[in-house]
């Protein structure tokens, strides 16, 4: 017979067991993680939606006046929609500054 979850030890749990309730990625705001955030110049944003695309951590987001920025709750400031947009519209800058 099988244990419940509360009954299972960590020791016991096989590899890759989840140990939290699923679907609750969104209450782990990874943005602390950064050393530089993502700028968009909405004035020069294409609405393209590139960044959103490639995204890895999907944070972003389609403001309501079209452009795309970031939700830095989750941004891990890896860049890559900053190397991505083809106008050259978002810039990474230091979290220091």
């Amino acid at each position: 017979m099988a244990k419940a979850m509360d009954e299972i030890k960590w020791q016991e749990l096989e590899i890759g067991a989840v140990v939290t309730e699923p679907g609750n990625a969104a209450e782990y705001k990874t943005g602390s993680w950064r050393s530089e955030r993502p700028v968009v110049q909405k004035e020069q944003c294409i609405k393209c939606g590139v960044c959103w695309l490639f995204c890895p951590d999907m944070c972003i987001i389609r403001a309501v006046e079209g452009h795309f920025t970031a939700n830095l709750n989750y941004c891990k400031g890896c860049g890559i929609c900053a190397r991505e947009c083809p106008v050259g519209c978002i810039t990474m800058i230091s979290e220091e500054g």
